[in-house]
């Protein structure tokens, strides 16, 4: 492994990218995009409505590229030299998945602040902070002297990150987006990223891996960040949120209404995606088993590809398609979230009354917030 402190993630010009950098593990059950703080700030008047207010929204469908900048670095992992045992920063305390937003004297907000910090070391036991579950503690580490003469935490870490998800919603009387379904999250520690600003871009479905028992497919495409059409503005459990800056990308498009956790039943419904170039199309799909409380959680129904088309192109749901608008009986109900890595078939979506909550409750609370 390379001998840095550093890795630097972010976005090259339409180079072409799958999901990878989301949750891509193989477990009992992946994400297919891309824990739980949402920061940035929502326009006070900017939040989606949601079902108790009659909500009627657009279904998306539209594959994006996603850009997201952490506000600090995620430690994905500890590196060790010369046959130690642990690294300084191991030995002192810190672990993967910790948010590192001090150095010193320094803060850090991104890659660029760590490396500075970074190279003001002597050698001299150095302070760094860190948020590791919503809480804040403190770490005294003793850098590594490396033969380059500089000094070193031993820490490989992340400040970007960037994949292809699937818009869920436009709200067309606040210009609010959702997608996604679920967080944004560190693919080696799972940790949801803090955000300290994030876009989404048009991309074109260049490619899919074929989902497999055991392998979870994805979509390939390629995206330019600098082409934004929209800016994040929260990063939570149950999807991500922001201002649609095109609405050109819905135009045309019908609203519908939004269906309660309560309206969702076993049976018939269609998902609306993207899985080649740009063209948003609907496939069949069974609601298999709604669970209680599907109004609270990202795996609140689960549901069955009956679509043959879909199932000859990708196998059923693979990563990538997280945030797939879930319809039945002529409303948005919710959206897809995860695949079952044994039968890539099947997965899981969430209902579109819990990311309206959700973004109701990220719009709220940084509200409330700025007014203190």
């Amino acid at each position: 492994m390379a001998n840095f402190d550093y890795v630097n993630l972010q976005t090259q010009r339409k180079k072409p990218v799958g999901a990878g950098p989301v949750r891509t593990a193989l477990r009992a059950v992946a994400s297919v995009a891309l824990g739980a703080a949402a920061l940035a700030v929502f326009p006070s008047a900017a939040r989606a409505a949601s079902v108790r207010d009659g909500a009627e929204l657009i279904p998306m469908g539209d594959a994006v590229g996603l850009s997201i900048s952490c506000d600090g670095v995620v430690v994905t992992a500890t590196q060790t030299e010369n046959g130690a045992s642990s690294s300084p920063a191991q030995t002192a305390g810190i672990r993967p998945g910790d948010v590192i937003i001090r150095v010193g004297d320094t803060s850090v907000r991104s890659g660029d602040d760590l490396r500075r910090a970074l190279d003001a070391l002597n050698g001299a036991p150095v302070d760094v902070r860190v948020t590791r579950g919503g809480r804040e503690a403190t770490y005294t580490v003793t850098p590594r002297l490396e033969p380059d003469g500089s000094y070193r935490l031993g820490l490989v870490v992340r400040d970007m990150l960037t994949g292809i998800g699937t818009l869920t919603f436009y709200d067309p009387e606040s210009g609010v987006f959702g997608a996604l379904g679920h967080s944004a999250g560190d693919s080696d520690t799972g940790v949801i990223l803090p955000l300290r600003d994030g876009v989404i871009a048009n991309t074109s479905i260049v490619g899919v891996v074929r989902g497999q028992a055991a392998a979870p497919g994805q979509l390939q495409g390629s995206f330019d960040a600098s082409g934004a059409i929209g800016r994040l503005n929260a990063n939570t459990e149950r999807g991500i949120f922001g201002i649609l800056s095109d609405a050109g990308t819905a135009r045309g498009r019908q609203p519908l209404p939004a269906g309660a956790a309560r309206e969702i039943k076993p049976g018939p419904a269609s998902i609306l995606c993207t899985v080649s170039g740009s063209d948003v199309r609907e496939y069949a799909v069974e609601i298999t088993r709604v669970y209680s409380g599907a109004g609270n959680t990202e795996r609140g129904m689960m549901l069955s590809v009956s679509d043959p088309g879909l199932i000859e192109l990708t196998g059923g749901i693979v990563q990538g398609m997280s945030g797939s608008p879930i319809l039945q009986d002529g409303k948005l109900i919710g959206a897809v979230t995860h695949v079952l890595v044994g039968d890539p078939t099947k997965g899981y979506g969430i209902s579109i009354e819990s990311m309206l909550a959700a973004s109701e409750a990220a719009g709220a609370a940084l509200t409330t917030r700025g007014a203190a």
